[in-house]
């Protein structure tokens, strides 16, 4: 099925008009098929080098049985944007040999100040949320990858499974492109790999002490927009991807914990992304990846946040989750606990106790919450490499206490309250 539109500067400002209650020119006027459950974005700028990659993964995924997933299931929405090489051709080429796949090809050109990633994919998902609304897929999944990305051949399946066992949004594990990661310099790919196995060590400390809703071992930490779905029903919970110029990954993030989403971070979700240190977005991987690169030069050693801070955070977490959920389901609450716990994240009695009474969600009381919370001082971070050691060293005890109670089902989130006009329905741990 070949969709190929093209729009100028003036209808791709008309098309990003706001989200709701807006009347907007649709960027692709075929309807989706019936029986769509899945609608991929893929935001492209000068991707020549990559796209046809891209698009081959996409056009050859499969089920969890090893079964070509049929056409029909979904569609993508390929946005080619201010492009200076044969992006858009190299598409529109793609379409014409696959025939039966649901590729639609748009071309834009935005007006400078607003060719930025973030404008591109708030467009995409907005156009994926209206097309699945219009065959009343309420619980319809917009996924989002990227022009330098190969997503994996379950991909598309394993997202449907996650979003079908209850969450309301899946981030994907993003791993780089080994060939071009091997061109890296040293320093930069030692500093990417570290912190890659420090995130996955905080991840598992999570888990153990603090585990967010629909989360459970084995997990990731990432979320960004080279692997990121989200139901429809929940994109317009959030008001759409936020109107921001990078990171609008992070910052959509941000918009899901701060309504208690049921996020899942999937390690059966997997793509492959560009190790490049040429990027399109100023605060993406490629930006990083010079950064570690420069730092390599100046004898500059990677710092993070302490393993005992870590701790801490997530237990003072734990305790201020416990307390909004009393809080909830109308508990009285000892206001020694709340003094200790604010104590921790160093607010005032006065202000938790009130927020406590009026936060609707735990996600917007922690926000709120860490917005009044003075930065660490200086002592609170060390070098990485003593970072990771010291948590191996935590999580090896914490293992052993679990493996003693048999199961990792002690610390699963549970069911706080059934969902009721009063009350947003909410799983805790």
């Amino acid at each position: 099925m070949l969709g190929i539109e093209r729009f100028g500067t003036q209808t791709a400002a008309h098309a990003n008009s706001a989200f709701q209650g807006a009347s907007v020119e649709p960027l692709v006027t075929t309807p989706p098929a019936a029986e769509c459950e899945i609608c991929v974005v893929v935001p492209v700028r000068d991707e020549a080098e990559h796209l046809v990659a891209t698009l081959n993964a996409l056009a050859h995924q499969i089920d969890l049985q090893g079964k070509p997933l049929h056409y029909s299931r979904y569609e993508i929405i390929l946005l080619a944007n201010n492009c200076c090489d044969d992006s858009a051709a190299i598409a529109r080429k793609f379409a014409q040999q696959h025939s039966s796949l649901a590729l639609h090809v748009v071309e834009m050109t935005l007006s400078k100040p607003e060719a930025y990633i973030g404008k591109v994919r708030r467009i995409l998902m907005h156009e994926a949320y209206r097309r699945l609304m219009s065959i009343g897929r309420k619980r319809g999944i917009i996924a989002s990858t990227d022009g330098d990305t190969r997503v994996a051949p379950t991909w598309i399946a394993a997202t449907i499974q996650e979003i079908t066992h209850g969450a309301d949004a899946v981030g994907g594990r993003i791993i780089t492109d080994r060939a071009e990661r091997s061109y890296l310099e040293p320093y930069a790919r030692l500093c990417h790999l570290r912190e890659v196995g420090y995130r996955y060590l905080l991840s598992e400390l999570e888990t153990y002490l603090d585990p967010e809703p629909c989360e459970c071992w084995p997990r990731h930490y990432q979320h960004y927009g080279a692997s990121l779905a989200v139901t429809a029903q929940m994109y317009a919970r959030v008001g759409g991807m936020p109107a921001v110029r990078t990171p609008e990954d992070v910052a959509f993030y941000q918009a899901l914990v701060r309504v208690d989403a049921r996020f899942r971070h999937s390690p059966a979700v997997k793509v492959i992304t560009s190790a490049r240190q040429t990027g399109r977005a100023k605060n993406g991987l490629a930006n990083q990846l010079r950064e570690w690169a420069v730092m390599g030069h100046q004898h500059q050693p990677f710092i993070v946040e302490s393993a005992a801070i870590s701790e801490q955070r997530l237990q003072a977490r734990r305790k201020l989750r416990m307390l909004w959920m009393r809080s909830r389901i109308h508990q009285q609450l000892n206001k020694y606990e709340i003094a200790q716990c604010a104590h921790e994240w160093k607010v005032s009695l006065s202000w938790l106790t009130e927020e406590l009474s009026h936060s609707p969600t735990f996600g917007l009381l922690l926000e709120r919450t860490k917005e009044k919370t003075v930065e660490l001082e200086r002592d609170a971070y060390q070098e990485i490499s003593q970072a990771i050691a010291d948590l191996r060293l935590r999580l090896s005890s914490l293992r052993k206490a679990v493996t003693h109670l048999n199961s990792l089902e002690q610390v699963k989130p549970i069911l706080i309250f059934p969902q009721s006009s009063q009350m947003p329905q909410v799983r805790i741990s």
